[in-house]
């Protein structure tokens, strides 16, 4: 994934920007499959659980299907490779106040500390941490980083590159309730930070 390229039969084939990996995970289909190193989690930028759609929107997905009288669904692109790019260009133009940074760290470096924890995050899991709180702030139409933005984003950014202490694992603690924990105890700045 970091070297942005796929080998195949030894020949490799660099991708062009912009290159991502999504995976999917079935939490009820994992015999023959092996959970993935730390190091490669680490790589993932972001884990979201999607769940189950509510009622309503089950709802449409039935009459959707019906109308269109056929399994197969077409999707429409809704932005092009330059859009895109021109996008994720545009994050570097969300200003993240030096005391949004700090908080950023102490919240990554509270993971490291913590007595649940056999592994917490890496300086990665901050500067993904950080990238997903600038999208956010853009996505509401901002050009600044506020400290709720870094907190919605803690758990995708956060959770999957931590590893509990094996006693937890009875005990049922996840790493999502660690995050939030920390979320708690680890001072944010106040609202006007900018």
């Amino acid at each position: 994934m970091q070297e942005a390229q796929v080998t195949i039969d030894g020949e490799r084939f660099p991708l062009e920007p912009p290159f991502l990996v999504i995976a999917t995970q079935n939490p009820i289909e994992l015999e023959g499959t092996y959970p993935l190193p730390e190091a490669q989690l680490d790589r993932f930028l972001m884990r979201v659980a999607v769940g189950y759609p509510d009622l309503e929107d089950e709802v449409e997905i039935l009459a959707r299907r019906r109308l269109r009288r056929d399994d197969a669904v077409t999707v429409a692109p809704v932005t092009s490779r330059a859009e895109l790019l021109a996008m994720q260009a545009a994050m570097e133009d969300v200003h993240v106040a030096e005391v949004i940074e700090r908080y950023v760290v102490d919240l990554v470096r509270a993971t490291r500390s913590d007595h649940r924890l056999a592994l917490g995050a890496s300086p990665r899991g901050a500067l993904a941490l950080l990238k997903l709180a600038r999208a956010l702030a853009a996505l509401r139409r901002r050009d600044f980083v506020l400290p709720d933005d870094v907190k919605t984003m803690a758990v995708p950014a956060l959770a999957h590159r931590l590893i509990l202490k094996p006693e937890l694992w009875a005990a049922r603690v996840s790493a999502t309730q660690v995050v939030e924990n920390l979320l708690t105890a680890v001072a944010a700045p106040g609202p006007d930070a900018r």
